[in-house]
């Protein structure tokens, strides 16, 4: 895997005072911010280049890039509308890198070198969403129904019937993938809803039509930072992956 997008353009207002001077990819988990774990992690798996889209305070953000030593090549995509454009926008400003074997990141999940080494490892070709599977899915999650085969057959957090995992918002592409992505995002922001929608119902439109995939990494350990409830879980992940090096 050649490349990681990692998108880190929203505020993350939703966890309140956290985020009032700082966005949510520069919280402290265990002493390192969200932003350098996801860096190191791609790092100890053999990402090299990593692209981060930027938005609400980049300047903070390009000066904790500007003090890592290590680790991937980084470069970054600034959003300038990020209050008015969901993240389909940060990838459509970012739709460049959208080539070859890539990743597609959420700024707001963090997991474990485990999980991302069975991410990178996998060689599934075309378009590949990471999913976890648990009892019962809640308002906020962004659900996913999979066929026998692994095949994604909807993803959305309005589903209804037929939900059977959840994806934790890690993509990987291979094999012309990231090139069919591109191409349905330049078309999802030509609608009248472009700005308002994920980039996830994108691949949504795209699993109706061609084949998307699906990788189950139920076991694995990952925390996704959503709201001031979320960020002591996720310190505590942050310390035990740490303890067990």
């Amino acid at each position: 895997m050649d490349k990681a997008i990692i998108l880190s353009a929203g505020q993350g207002s939703r966890l309140g005072h956290l985020t009032d001077e700082s966005p949510k990819c520069l919280i402290d988990f265990a002493g390192r911010t969200l932003l350098d774990r996801q860096l190191d992690t791609l790092a100890a798996n053999g990402v090299g280049q990593a692209v981060v889209v930027t938005g609400f305070r980049d300047a903070l953000v390009e000066q904790a890039l500007a003090r890592r030593t290590g680790g991937p090549d980084v470069r970054t995509v600034f959003n300038p509308f990020y209050k008015v454009a969901d993240n389909l926008g940060s990838l459509f400003l970012a739709r460049e890198e959208l080539a070859g074997d890539c990743l597609v990141w959420n700024g707001d999940t963090l997991v474990s070198d485990a999980l991302m080494a069975r991410v990178v490892g996998n060689d599934r070709p075309g378009i590949c969403v990471t999913i976890d599977r648990k009892d019962a899915y809640d308002e906020d999650d962004m659900k996913v129904v999979v066929g026998a085969n692994g095949q994604l057959r909807e993803i959305g957090k309005r589903i209804g019937v037929g939900v059977n995992g959840e994806s934790i918002g890690l993509l990987a592409f291979r094999s012309g993938g990231a090139e069919q992505f591109r191409e349905a995002i330049e078309r999802g922001m030509r609608t009248p809803e472009g700005t308002t929608i994920w980039y996830l119902r994108i691949i949504h439109h795209i699993a109706q039509q061609s084949a998307v995939w699906t990788l189950d990494i139920s076991g694995e350990q990952w925390g996704e930072v959503d709201f001031p409830e979320d960020v002591e879980p996720a310190r505590a992940l942050a310390r035990g992956w740490d303890e067990a090096r």
